[in-house]
C-alpha cells in the first residue's frame, strides 16, 4: 500500500512500529531512511521522539553524567519522557537522535539504609563488569513497590560497527527485594547481534533465572550478589558458544556435498602445498563470538 493513501494515524502507527523494531545501534539510521520516504519533518520528529524514548528503555542505552555511567530503562523513568539518575541526583530528557541531554533538573533521593546498600552493591558489580566486559556499563537503581523496596541492577556492553555491517549487544537485569534474612534474585540475560553484509541475519538469545541469596550483612550480600551474576552469566555465555558451534557445524555439513568428519584439527596447508609443489589459494571463513557479542564474518 502506498504511503499517500494512508491516513495520518496509520502513518504514525507504521512509523512508530518500524522505528521500535530498529536493532540496537541502528535507530538513527532507521530514522534517516524513513525521513526520505515520509518527507514530513514535523511528523517524523514527534514519532522519532516517542520511539526513541522506548528504544532507550528496551536496549538500556548508556549515558555518562558527571563521569558516571547511567543506563536508561523503564525503572528510572519519571514520566513525560524523563529519566532520573541516582548518582547525580538529576532528572532529564534524552534526545536519542541528537545524542543530547535536555531539560536537566535536580531530583531528590532519600538517604537511608537502602540507599547505602545500593551504593555497596554498585561497587561490587562494577568490579565484576570491569573484569569481564571490555567496555561494559552497570547501574543499580532503588525502587519502592507497595511499601517494599527493591534493588535493580543493570549491565550493558555493546559493540556497534555499522561501517563493517554488524552490531552486537549484551545486557542483563537483576532484581531482588531488600529482606533481612533471605531474598530471591530474578534475572534476565539478553544477547542480540545483527549482521547485514550480503545477508540480513538477526540473532536474539535470552534466558530468565531465579536464585536465592542469604542476607548476612550488606557487604556480604553485595559480594554474594556479584558472584551470583558472574556465575550465571558465565554459564549463559558457555551455553551460547556451544550452541553456536553446533549450528556452525550443522551448516557446514549441509554445504558439503558429502558427509565428512569434523576433527577440529589444524591443517598445515603450507607444508602440504610445499610437498606437492602446488600453488593454491584456499578460501577461509570463520565466525568469532566473544563476551561482548562481536559477530564478524571474513571471507
Amino acid at each position: 500500500m502506498a504511503l499517500s493513501v494512508l491516513s495520518r494515524k496509520e502513518k504514525e502507527k507504521a512509523i512508530r512500529r518500524l522505528l521500535i523494531q530498529a536493532p540496537p545501534g541502528e535507530f538513527v539510521n532507521a530514522f534517516d531512511d524513513l525521513c526520505l520516504l515520509i518527507r514530513d519533518e514535523k511528523l517524523m520528529h514527534h514519532q522519532g521522539e516517542c520511539a526513541g524514548h522506548q528504544h532507550c528503555q528496551k536496549y538500556s542505552v548508556p549515558l555518562c553524567i558527571d563521569g558516571n555511567p547511567v543506563l536508561l530503562s523503564h525503572h528510572n523513568v519519571v514520566g513525560d519522557f524523563r529519566f532520573f539518575d541516582c548518582q547525580s541526583k538529576l532528572s532529564f530528557r534524552f534526545d536519542l537522535l541528537q545524542n543530547q541531554l535536555k531539560d536537566i533538573q535536580s531530583h531528590g533521593i532519600i538517604r537511608n539504609e537502602s540507599e547505602y546498600l545500593r551504593n555497596v552493591v554498585l561497587c561490587a558489580l562494577k568490579l565484576y563488569v570491569n573484569e569481564h566486559f571490555p567496555s561494559g556499563n552497570c547501574n543499580v537503581l532503588r525502587k519502592t513497590v507497595k511499601y517494599k523496596e527493591f534493588l535493580i541492577a543493570c549491565i550493558e556492553n555493546h559493540n556497534y560497527q555499522s561501517g563493517d555491517c554488524w552490531n552486537g549487544l549484551w545486557k542483563s537485569k537483576w532484581i531482588f527485594q531488600i529482606n533481612p534474612f533471605l531474598t530471591q534474585v530474578t534475572g534476565r540475560i539478553f544477547v542480540q547481534a545483527h549482521y547485514f553484509r550480503s545477508v540480513n541475519l538477526h540473532v536474539e538469545i535470552s534466558k530468565d533465572l531465579k536464585e536465592s541469596l542469604e542476607v548476612v550483612n550488606q557487604a556480604q550480600l553485595a559480594l554474594n550478589f556479584a558472584r551470583l551474576v558472574e556465575e550465571q552469566e558465565n554459564k549463559f555465555q558457555a551455553a551460547v558458544l556451544e550452541e553456536l558451534q553446533d549450528l556452525s557445524n550443522e551448516a557446514l555439513r549441509k554445504i558439503l556435498r558429502r558427509d565428512l568428519p569434523v576433527t577440529r584439527t589444524l591443517i598445515d596447508w603450507q607444508r602440504i602445498l610445499s610437498d606437492l609443489n602446488l600453488v593454491m589459494y584456499p578460501k577461509l571463513g570463520y565466525v568469532i563470538y566473544s563476551r561482548s557479542v562481536l559477530c564478524n564474518w571474513i571471507i
